[in-house]
């Protein structure tokens, strides 16, 4: 049973304290062995900033792999995979997984027509959903200078993105759509702080449940159901929208039952 939560910044650490260990012990070894002990050393080291920056991807790896299943006292488990929260409750076992909605637009950004256009986008979305669904959006102010920073560099990395798309022999009418209207959000936002708005943040996600008499078939049908949810949402309201595992996942299971006290630890669960 897992008393303490494991986060990814948690096995960074650990890592780092082996590496370090491994660094001191190796500095002692005579000859060869000093080279090997600072080499393995070395290699410890890299997987802490592996760990730190992209544990969200590789811990799941390392869990598939493993067969790992990672089990709270809460009663809920994560398979290897790390890609859905199983619970059973009775004889059936339910499956959640979540997926999170990268929307670049505003409504204050937009006129009372195209806020009605984006309603009746929102509604074809919902009504092409054939299972139940849960779409939550958070919302909170920013802190002004860690926002300036942060857009600038996402408005670049948009701006890069939709030149490289520009660029190909034959490019995504859909995606150069997406990444203009990326970069048109970071300009607008830009424009905002100026006239001196306070900067909004807004996090969405969707979840969905299935069911079934194993842990597999309880996947394997929630995985279907959120394959679904990702190309009609997409779709319908032409976002960007991605599965959550690991502890992203973990972190809107979470958020089901108690939300973040503060700003700056929402932005820091972000990080």
């Amino acid at each position: 049973m897992v008393g303490v939560d494991i986060t990814n910044k948690i096995y960074a650490y650990i890592t780092l304290a082996a590496g370090l260990l491994i660094f001191f012990f190796g500095l002692g070894l005579p000859g060869d062995l000093k080279l090997v002990g600072l080499a393995i050393s070395s290699f410890f080291i890299m997987l802490t900033f592996a760990l730190y920056k992209y544990g969200y991807l590789i811990i799941p790896l390392l869990t598939q792999f493993t067969r790992v299943v990672e089990v709270h006292d809460s009663g809920y488990e994560l398979p290897p995979g790390q890609e859905a929260i199983l619970k059973k409750v009775g004889d059936l076992y339910y499956a959640s997984m979540f997926l999170v909605v990268k929307i670049y637009e505003s409504a204050s950004e937009k006129s009372a027509d195209e806020n009605a256009i984006y309603t009746q986008y929102f509604e074809r979305a919902i009504s092409s959903v054939k299972h139940v669904t849960k779409f939550c959006t958070m919302v909170y102010v920013k802190d002004l200078g860690k926002y300036r920073e942060r857009i600038e560099t996402k408005r670049a990395e948009a701006q890069l993105k939709l030149s490289r798309e520009r660029d190909k022999p034959d490019p995504d009418v859909l995606r150069i759509d997406r990444y203009e209207r990326e970069v048109a959000m970071y300009d607008g936002q830009f424009s905002r702080i100026a006239s001196g708005v306070k900067p909004m943040g807004v996090v969405s996600y969707v979840m969905t449940t299935a069911s079934g008499v194993t842990k597999e078939s309880a996947i394997a049908a929630a995985r279907n159901q959120a394959n679904e949810l990702k190309a009609t949402v997409s779709n319908a309201m032409n976002t960007e929208v991605m599965l959550l595992t690991g502890e992203d996942m973990k972190l809107c299971y979470d958020w089901e039952h108690a939300l973040p006290p503060s700003t700056a630890e929402l932005e820091q669960s972000l990080e």
